[in-house]
């Protein structure tokens, strides 16, 4: 393969490498925001993060980067980039995903710990702020490690606009050299790379949120007789 086409493939993992920083980052704060939102003792707050994340499940990704880069300029007037338009629809996608993430990891703390915050007059805001998240945090790790690795993938899909993307970028080279196998046997190497890179990267970032609320191996280094206490404290 020649300088040129490298070249090619290159700029396309660039792309794909942005498009999935964007998108993550857009998909987490949807994921905490309407996962969040969930929980909320307000039903109508309940039951428009619930009509969100069933809206957004329940449609595919392809279809929805069409809708937001086609149908958005026609119903709307505002005409996205490629870039901007991957981003939006993936990320709202995949943030409805993770939502679920957030509303079952903040279930699954210790009721005892709600308590706890009761107890110590904390406001909603700080049983969630201090309490809630830093116990519930750790646990969606692992869940978000595969949704992130999902969104990698799914940020496959961006080729049908026509964006340089790695998929699209590998489908021009195969056309130049007829490659086939050559060609997407790279491609699936590369992907795996990159998700390779980010299960270890997400694994040690796990390892440290559990240490620093003592579910890690920082736990075996603490002295007798000390306990773990409301937001993972040490008392």
């Amino acid at each position: 393969m020649t300088s040129g086409l490298w070249e090619l493939v290159l700029k396309g993992i660039w792309t794909t490498v942005q498009l999935l920083v964007l998108s993550g980052l857009l998909a987490t704060a949807v994921s905490f925001v309407v996962g969040i939102a969930r929980t909320h003792r307000l039903w109508i707050v309940r039951f428009l993060a619930g009509l969100y994340t069933e809206v957004f499940r329940g449609t595919s990704a392809l279809v929805m980067i069409f809708w937001v880069f086609f149908v958005l300029p026609v119903a709307f007037g505002w005409q996205l980039v490629p870039l901007w338009a991957g981003t939006l629809a993936l990320g709202l996608t995949y943030g409805a995903y993770g939502s679920e993430i957030v509303r079952g990891a903040l279930g699954a703390v210790d009721p005892a710990q709600q308590e706890g915050g009761v107890a110590l007059s904390f406001t909603p805001w700080q049983r969630m702020r201090l309490v809630l998240l830093p116990q519930a945090v750790p646990e969606m790790i692992p869940p978000f490690c595969n949704l992130l690795v999902e969104l990698l993938k799914g940020t496959a899909l961006v080729s049908v606009m026509g964006m340089g993307d790695l998929t699209f970028s590998a489908n021009l080279v195969r056309l130049a050299l007829q490659q086939s196998a050559e060609i997407y046997t790279y491609v699936l190497l590369i992907y795996f790379v990159i998700a390779f890179t980010l299960t270890r990267l997400m694994r040690g970032l796990e390892k440290r949120l559990k240490a620093g609320i003592g579910k890690g191996p920082a736990r075996s280094e603490s002295k007798p007789g000390r306990t773990v206490g409301v937001g993972g404290g040490v008392a």
